[in-house]
């Protein structure tokens, strides 16, 4: 079965005036639609890997066949990455979290505007493309920068969220302002998505 581009979960223009409407069109259909052409490409080469979900590949990437392993790094990894991205977002999200996801981003950040400043710094300083993810590994989250579309799944981390730096992320609205699109970026977030990937990375470190 062919792996497919999911469907936003809200309008085009929901994030709005966070993120353009724009941008919006052409990171979901045109960047993302593009990682999962290819991605299904390379999986013709070896038809036994079809029905893997991507995230498995992911896992297994030292596994993959050469001929097609960094495709799949790329392309499987700018899926998944991208998937996570559109699901973490909405209109009107924002503000500070609360219960279970505040709690746990205190215990390891001492607080969430010492998180979010030691986030945005993170994703400032990383060179080139790539993304700034929370991540879990354990019981403890940490923070953690990627190349590329390189995935945490491949270096034995669940993301709980991150935020993507490429340039097609952002440039229509921030230009070459990557600081000032990460501050915003706060104001789409959805925490009720993100609580749901912090009870999925515990309930896995619970059966690991």
């Amino acid at each position: 079965m062919a792996h497919e581009v999911p469907p936003l979960p809200y309008d085009y223009a929901a994030l709005e005036p966070f993120i353009d409407t724009q941008t919006m069109h052409l990171h979901h259909d045109g960047h993302h639609a593009a990682y999962v052409k290819n991605l299904n490409t390379a999986l013709e080469k070896h038809p036994d890997l079809q029905s893997r979900p991507a995230i498995d590949l992911l896992r297994n990437i030292n596994s993959i066949p050469e001929d097609i392993r960094t495709a799949v790094r790329n392309n499987g990894g700018g899926h998944v990455n991208h998937t996570m991205f559109w699901e973490i977002m909405k209109s009107k999200g924002g503000g500070e979290p609360h219960g279970h996801i505040a709690d746990a981003l205190k215990s390891a950040f001492g607080s969430f505007d010492t998180l979010k400043q030691k986030f945005n710094e993170a994703g400032a300083k990383h060179f080139g493309s790539g993304w700034v993810w929370v991540v879990s590994k354990g019981k403890q989250l940490e923070i953690i920068t990627t190349a590329n579309q390189d995935s945490p799944y491949m270096h034995g981390y669940y993301p709980v969220f991150g935020n993507d730096v490429w340039e097609h992320a952002y440039y229509l609205k921030y230009q070459n302002r990557r600081p000032e699109y990460l501050q915003a970026w706060w104001n789409v977030i959805n925490w009720e998505a993100v609580t749901k990937r912090l009870e999925e990375a515990s309930r896995m470190n619970r059966a690991a």
